[in-house]
């Protein structure tokens, strides 16, 4: 199934998408389960098939969807992660996944503009993808951690790359407002089966500029579970984003970065299409 988080006449509510219809099911696992991430704390996520014959059907062209997790306890990214592209970086092979975070309100939804802030011309795309937690857990052996995986979604961890790049520590030049896409949809593991058998492209302008499979992980999706869950409890509705494969635009000659008007898609296979416009902040 796909589940949206999505803004309908001013209220905040979530569900599942089906072609170009949402069935709203704001409240009908539960009164109180009125988020996805709700939903997926309460444990209810899985009644939702037998909710659809009760729920409103919303056109989804009235509704503006909303990141994925709107509220997320934590967005644990992933740097470095595919070999391309930390060969491209110059950065040398390491143990263990360099990892830096995100805040909830640094991200936006798909269809919604992605700010390039006006305090840098160097606005980067990365094509990644999300995974969100579904279950409580801490010390998670590599074993039993595709458990607790809830979903998949697409990733565009907009990255200022001065800001970046000020010091070693990466969080300024990924926490600028509405800079990360996360989207459209949550797709639940049934629907996308072995996520190492995924493409993961991005195009920008409809120019191919990132083109890998998710196969080429250098940490794949169970370390990154067990490794951060050991160092932080993971709770329904975190995030992790799994890293960019090489061809960023700020290791291109000459650099290529994200203007005002432009379109940046990230494909992920069965886990589907993320699209965002780029607009001046």
């Amino acid at each position: 199934m796909k589940f949206v988080s999505f803004e309908y006449q001013g209220q905040d509510g979530f569900g599942v998408l089906s072609d170009e219809i949402v069935f709203d099911l704001t409240g009908r696992l539960a009164p109180q389960v009125t988020t996805l991430k709700h939903a997926l704390a309460s444990g209810l996520l899985g009644q939702a098939h037998d909710r659809l014959g009760q729920a409103p059907q919303l056109p989804l062209h009235d509704l503006k969807l909303l990141p994925v997790i709107p509220d997320p306890d934590k967005i644990i990214c992933v740097g470095l992660n595919y070999d391309d592209h930390r060969k491209e970086t110059k950065r040398p092979d390491s143990e263990y996944p360099t990892i830096f975070t995100r805040f909830a309100d640094s991200q936006v939804g798909h269809d919604q503009p992605m700010l390039k802030p006006s305090f840098s011309e160097r606005f980067d795309y990365e094509a990644e993808l999300a995974i969100i937690i579904g279950r409580h857990g801490r010390n998670i052996s590599e074993g039993i951690a595709m458990d607790y995986v809830a979903g998949y979604a697409c990733y565009n961890d907009g990255s200022v790359r001065d800001w970046q790049r000020h010091t070693s520590q990466f969080t300024p030049g990924k926490n600028f407002p509405a800079t990360g896409g996360f989207g459209p949809a949550l797709v639940t593991p049934d629907e996308v089966g072995d996520y190492r058998l995924l493409p993961i492209q991005l195009r920008l302008n409809g120019t191919v500029m990132q083109d890998s499979h998710l196969a080429n992980l250098i940490f794949p999706i169970e370390k990154l579970i067990a490794y951060c869950s050991t160092f932080t409890p993971l709770s329904p509705g975190d995030v992790i984003v799994t890293g960019t494969p090489g061809g960023v635009g700020d290791r291109r000659e000459p650099p290529i970065y994200m203007r005002e008007g432009d379109l940046v898609e990230v494909e992920i296979g069965t886990v589907g299409t993320l699209r965002n416009r780029v607009t001046n902040a």
